[in-house]
């Protein structure tokens, strides 16, 4: 198995090797987000109403509640720009990709002419195998991406239901 991603790795060239560490940093901040969602806010949240019970006298008590709001706010759309912002690389490298595998290609022409296919293949994995994982690794964010936007938008409005007067 791993000599087969070793093998896929070195097919795809350098390029190749920045997908993979885009593709592991999204999936990080994905699934640091889910952690954030399901185990640290439900508490915070709780946390935030018992204090707002015991506020709900003070003078100020519109402008706490509003700094609170936005505090936990901040804190929930952290790392969500940048998820969809390695989503929008990943093709970008993709296309990198396919430009140095191109590159190799016309080298191989210009030296060898076009009657050797087995070197201009490797040009060809070079071009395609960039292409295909920057696309897999941006549409395997995705769908995580607009989820996450809408919980946070959610969240926010369940918040802000939570804390009315």
């Amino acid at each position: 198995m791993l000599e087969q991603v070793s093998d896929f790795l070195s097919a795809g060239g350098g390029v190749l090797w920045v997908i993979l560490f885009t593709l592991i940093a999204l999936w990080f901040f994905i699934l640091e987000r889910f952690y954030y969602f399901y185990q640290v806010l439900p508490q915070k949240k709780k946390r935030l109403q018992e204090d707002w019970s015991k506020k709900k006298d003070q003078k100020n008590a519109i402008k706490l509640r509003s700094i609170e709001i936005s505090k936990l706010s901040r804190e929930m759309v952290r790392f969500v720009p940048t998820i969809d912002t390695l989503i929008a690389v990943s093709p970008l490298l993709g296309l990198l990709g396919t430009v140095t595998g191109m590159i190799s290609i016309f080298d191989i022409i210009s030296f060898s002419g076009t009657g050797n296919p087995r070197l201009m293949a490797s040009g060809i994995s070079l071009a395609v195998i960039p292409t295909m994982a920057g696309l897999v690794t941006a549409l395997s964010g995705l769908y995580f991406s607009s989820y996450f936007q809408k919980k946070v938008k959610q969240e926010r409005e369940n918040i802000i239901f939570a804390l009315d007067f």
